[in-house]
């Protein structure tokens, strides 16, 4: 359980709610999905269709698992994550030989993580404590959870795309998806941040997986710069290319992901949870999917506002163009007499 406190001084958050700093797009989705009644049932039934045993036995016979006798500093900032975000169970944690630099949440009844040793030899102590955070995150928020469900979705629709149009239909499900897993992904940064509460530490994650350990080579300031380069694109033809080379992505890009946790940190957000002004899990079934869907919209649409990205402003201009002549439109009918 979580009664130890971490090794240095960090706030700790009673009570949080995972809504406290999940992105807008990964909320709307979350809320709505847990308002639906007898949905965790349903979910934890499809769920049990992978055998999740199974995979936990594949990692506890072929990986090592985590604890006060093996890897010891990494139990310790796995307990010191869950106490700080308040997880009432510290998540068991297994060490996979594997020279890709991953983490990952996986399971519904008894959320687990898995850290490549990739990711550990590339990661200090304070930025590993960041990636133990994310995950955490994941498990807070139930995404470990819902991926499986969508995946097993994905699965089932699979064999439906022999169907007229079943290929395009599974293909902008796929999409959608993958749209909410990436947004998922800059929600658990935000929770990996107040896991460590070292902003330079969360940059320097995302330096290293776009460029490796040496630091020396590389600056912050540079890397985002680089990310305002990447936003502005160049003209609309590197703005479709961009959107084309996400689409495949689970992730968000590293200089994406540098730039948003840059710009949550500086937000005032981070701050005010900081200060213990953050919603609590006891007030989430209070949460109103109107009222995250909203929030949702204007997030997307701050978005679009801020990019430099040329592509991007021309679907807002169209958009925007198509608004006017349809309110236009509208406005002309709604002036004919008896409206005719």
């Amino acid at each position: 359980m979580t009664e130890n406190t971490p090794d240095r001084a960090r706030k700790r958050f009673p009570g949080i709610s995972s809504r406290a700093y999940e992105h807008p797009a990964d909320r709307s989705a979350l809320v709505a999905l847990r308002s639906l009644s007898g949905f965790d049932v349903v979910l934890r039934k499809l769920s049990g269709l992978i055998n999740e045993r199974a995979i936990r036995l594949m990692f506890l016979g072929g990986a090592v698992r985590v604890g006060e006798d093996q890897f010891r500093q990494l139990h310790d900032m796995v307990r010191d994550a869950s106490y700080i975000l308040d997880m009432k169970k510290v998540p068991d944690v297994f060490v996979k030989q594997d020279p890709t630099p991953n983490a990952m949440a996986l399971g519904s009844a008894d959320p687990f993580i898995v850290i490549n040793t990739g990711l550990i030899d590339l990661l200090d102590d304070e930025e590993l404590r960041f990636v133990v955070g994310h995950e955490v995150g994941h498990i807070l928020s139930g995404h470990a959870v819902y991926q499986t469900m969508m995946q097993i979705l994905i699965g089932l629709g699979s064999r439906l795309a022999w169907l007229p149009l079943g290929n395009v239909g599974i293909a902008a499900i796929i999409i959608g998806l993958r749209e909410w897993f990436r947004k998922a992904e800059l929600s658990s940064d935000r929770a990996g941040l107040l896991a460590g509460q070292d902003l330079d530490a969360a940059k320097r994650v995302n330096m290293k997986l776009a460029g490796g350990t040496k630091l020396s080579e590389m600056s912050a300031e540079a890397f985002l710069a680089q990310a305002r380069e990447y936003d502005a694109a160049g003209d609309v033809r590197d703005g479709l290319l961009k959107f084309l080379n996400l689409l495949p992505q689970s992730h968000p890009f590293a200089v994406i992901r540098f730039a948003e946790i840059d710009r949550w940190a500086r937000s005032g957000e981070y701050e005010r949870i900081l200060a213990g002004d953050y919603p609590r899990r006891d007030d989430d079934g209070d949460a109103k999917v109107t009222d995250e869907v909203k929030n949702a919209a204007r997030s997307y649409r701050e978005s679009w506002e801020q990019t430099a990205d040329p592509f991007v402003g021309k679907v807002r201009d169209m958009a925007d163009a198509a608004a006017g002549a349809a309110g236009g439109l509208f406005d002309r009918i709604s002036r004919r007499p008896n409206g005719n």
